[in-house]
């Protein structure tokens, strides 16, 4: 969009709720506690006026409020179907006038991945609740350069007056009216012009990144009067990339002796000195960055001073997080962007940049390495041993730092962002003295994962879980968090897991990797204790979907590019000809031998190890059949899921009958049956009667019951996986904590949550009334232009975390969109 002038005045409403053919069953939703967050959080933002109130956002797994124990609330999870791309954030700004007021920029891909323009979400009560005021275009939550930042800005002077800045060309944008309208800021000169890769065809990473930052100067306007001096930092690479007002925004000039060598990634003014501090780095972040610096710029004099803690060799990484300390004038910290080798590097300063020093050294010389902190990782042990980990390489300080804070009011009280967690501590100011602090795995609470597959077997752990980036965990206890992910192979990505029917310790999972971190299908015959590499997998084969017999003994793995292939006893594995290389597959739970297959209309059915399949009944008018699940004791009796609906067989595949009211689904999983010896409850994320929900029914799918409810949407639909205990309907197990629970929601960016029947079922159980089953349904392109305003179930900005609510169903309204893939740690940005 040029930068005409063009004023569009977007203002939010109220959707009214929509009437359902469906009647809800209460069920309480809690996060499985995988702890340590899991992902990358970009922002961390402390409210300057108001002591102890932080904010910390996530690339795809929506936005947290800090509580007074260090852990963290949800604010999202009302985030539904329709709206799944508000977890994606991409700026935050906290009001420092009226510290109630809360504005997130949301919105996950700015390419064809996400066909929704973002918004600006809008709270007065500390994200209790939000309205939503759309953006003419989109936001990138989750693009490159994310940890840039903070993008929104509320001014100091006069909170009615807020600006963002947008990517893709779009400019400076602002609001007058606490963020109800927003025109673009015609007068300012730059829009942006680095893009990562401009070779790219995604969208992805040839995309402009453009406004980097915008920092307001207090000090130079009066309260009830609009802030005169305002710096904004923009990704340009080669040419001026700060630019100044000095009358509001009215008009602008760049700022003079700047750095146009690298891209500013943080700009951060320390009032008392009347200074602003700048990281910057070679790349827009945050897996790049191999050189950049730190510059403190003197407002008062007008120059600048290159205040970079390290030079020569001793500078491969670029710079992300900035921090002052508003209590002591002239203490700073910045954090190496990425420095993957030995360890991540933060640097502290109390005398405005002139020294230096760091949180590990080379002592007294190189290879021996110093750790300046004791360290705990008690919330999350899976990060790593809980002690300070000297092996070089290992990165326990962390990577993709581009969130660093102090807090404004406690000097010993500091938090960091990561590619997996957010570290901490409240003894900060021994950094000065002794030089060694405490540093504390914070993220209790932010639970960040993309759910790529889970299983919960008949016996054993209860379930186990296959996620992005952090590999996946056996889960003993639902309410603590596992000791260590999947070893022996070890890989990034975890995409696939499942079980043998006839033998549920026998188990079998795969990877998205490459040979350098060894095959990429593991085999357990001990419920997960141990794992061996399968040998018979070629190297650089991966991803996927895997099936594993009834008995254990074959695997049928439908690779992300070589195929369909099958392994029996271990054997190298062969090419299936006779199965598309695109379809979804699972094994008979009950007969060995027999493996199933959907693509297209087609199902398929093999008797024969998963050598050959051989065509069988119809889907209707399928195009994309998602999932199938077999009936854990019955041999042939399945279920398939897909774009037009949900489909029963109950001999093998010869014929389906189509679910009525079923329009499109998704994820499904067989539970405990209802009464002894009746059919498994069935639990399917899907289109009933128009809504777009989670559902159960516990008599083959001629009645439902909605799950979930208006504070968990569980973001997009067809993204989610589910799974279901098999061993007691609706209380299904007790845990070693006595926890008890029925279902499993696996999703893409805010982790695994677990639903318990609260309450009784609906005395009249309505049957579905909308169009049959094989009927189409056209996919999302497009975003309404005005949204609702939700409740979420955080209520209190002050309390410790209570993350779990009960509450009866109601709307979920919307279409389906693509999966799309987390982007954090070390993993691609590519849709699912």
């Amino acid at each position: 969009m040029s930068r005409s002038g063009i004023f569009i005045a977007l203002t939010a409403a109220v959707i009214c709720p929509f009437v359902y053919a469906v009647n809800s069953q209460a069920y309480t939703w809690k996060n499985v506690k995988i702890g340590g967050g899991g992902g990358f959080v970009p922002g961390i933002v402390f409210n300057p006026t108001e002591k102890g109130l932080a904010y910390a956002r996530t690339d795809i797994g929506g936005a947290y409020r800090l509580n007074s124990d260090n852990s963290w609330t949800p604010l999202l999870d009302f985030v539904d179907n329709a709206r799944w791309n508000y977890w994606g954030v991409d700026a935050l700004a906290t009001d420092p006038i009226a510290p109630s007021r809360l504005y997130l920029a949301t919105g996950m891909y700015t390419n064809s991945w996400d066909p929704n323009n973002g918004q600006i979400l809008v709270s007065a009560d500390y994200g209790a609740t939000f309205t939503s005021s759309p953006l003419p275009f989109k936001v990138g939550g989750n693009m490159p350069g994310r940890g840039m930042g903070e993008r929104l800005a509320v001014d100091p002077n006069n909170n009615a007056i807020i600006f963002f800045g947008a990517r893709s060309g779009h400019g400076l944008w602002k609001s007058t009216n606490f963020g109800a309208a927003w025109s673009q800021v015609s007068s300012f000169p730059s829009v942006g012009t680095y893009i990562p890769d401009p070779t790219d065809t995604t969208g992805y990473n040839n995309d402009i990144v453009g406004i980097a930052w915008v920092t307001f100067d207090k000090s130079s306007g009066t309260s009830g009067s609009a802030t005169p001096r305002i710096f904004v930092g923009v990704a340009n690479a080669g040419s001026t990339n700060i630019f100044v007002t000095t009358n509001g925004g009215t008009s602008w000039s760049a700022v003079t002796g700047q750095n146009t060598t690298y891209l500013p990634h943080k700009g951060v003014i320390s009032s008392s000195e009347q200074a602003l501090y700048v990281s910057y780095s070679d790349g827009a972040g945050p897996y790049d960055g191999t050189s950049g610096s730190v510059a403190r710029y003197s407002i008062a004099n007008g120059t600048w001073k290159d205040i970079t803690p390290v030079s020569g060799g001793d500078l491969y990484f670029g710079f992300g997080g900035v921090a002052v300390d508003l209590q002591k004038p002239g203490t700073i910290m910045v954090a190496a962007l990425n420095s993957w080798w030995p360890d991540g590097q933060i640097f502290r300063s109390t005398d405005s940049g002139t020294t230096w020093s760091p949180l590990w050294a080379w002592s007294p010389s190189y290879p021996t390495l110093a750790k300046y902190y004791s360290y705990s990782a008690a919330l999350a042990p899976w990060l790593g041993p809980n002690t300070v980990d000297l092996t070089l390489g290992d990165l326990q300080i962390g990577w993709m730092m581009e969130a660093l804070v102090i807090d404004p009011f406690d000097s010993n009280h500091w938090l960091y962002g990561t590619g997996s967690t957010i570290y901490g501590g409240r003894d900060l100011l021994k950094w000065d003295t002794v030089h060694n602090i405490t540093l504390n795995s914070w993220a209790d609470g932010i639970e960040e994962t993309s759910v790529q597959g889970l299983i919960a077997p008949p016996s054993g752990p209860i379930l186990y879980s296959a996620l992005g980036d952090i590999e996946g965990f056996i889960h003993n206890s639902l309410t603590t968090p596992p000791i260590a992910a999947y070893t022996d192979p070890k890989w990034s990505t975890c995409v696939d897991i499942d079980y043998a029917g006839l033998s549920p310790d026998y188990l079998v999972r795969i990877g998205t990797g490459d040979s350098s971190s060894g095959k990429q299908v593991a085999l357990s015959f001990n419920y997960g204790a141990s794992w061996s590499q399968h040998y018979g997998a070629a190297d650089n084969v991966s991803g996927g979907k895997v099936a594993l017999s009834a008995d254990g003994g074959t695997v049928l793995w439908r690779t992300s590019a070589n195929g369909v292939q099958v392994s029996a006893n271990q054997a190298t594995f062969t090419v299936v000809s006779s199965l598309p290389s695109t379809a979804v597959i699972a094994s008979d739970k009950k007969t060995t031998g027999i493996f199933y297959g959907a693509s297209g209309s087609s199902f398929y059915v093999s008797t024969d190890n998963g050598n050959t399949f051989s065509a069988m009944g119809s889907l209707g008018s399928s195009s994309l059949p998602v999932k199938i699940v077999v009936h854990p004791d019955v041999t042939g009796d399945v279920w398939v899921s897909s774009d037009t609906g949900l489909y029963h067989s109950t001999d093998s595949g010869a014929t389906f009958s189509a679910i009525s009211g079923v329009t499109q689904a998704w994820a499904i999983a067989l539970g405990a049956p209802a009464t002894t010896g009746g059919y498994p409850a069935i639990f399917v994320a899907a289109n009933i009667g128009g809504t777009i929900g989670y559902f159960r029914s516990d008599d083959q799918g001629v009645n439902w019951v909605q799950i979930n409810d208006a504070g968990h949407g569980f973001g997009a639909a067809s993204a989610n996986v589910m799974a279901a205990d098999l061993r007691t309907y609706g209380r299904i197990l007790k845990t070693l904590l006595d926890t008890q629970f029925s279902v499993y929601i696996g999703t893409n960016g805010r982790g695994i949550f677990y639903g318990d029947v609260n309450g009784t079922a609906p005395t009249s159980i309505a049957a579905p009334t909308s169009m049959s089953a094989s009927s189409s349904t056209t996919r999302a392109s497009s975003t309404t232009s005005k949204m609702t305003t939700t409740t979420n179930s955080a209520t209190s900005h002050s309390s410790t975390s209570t993350p779990s609510t009960t509450s009866s169903a109601s709307t979920t309204a919307g279409t389906p969109v693509a999966g799309y893939g987390q982007c954090g740690d070390y993993s691609q940005c590519t849709p699912n």
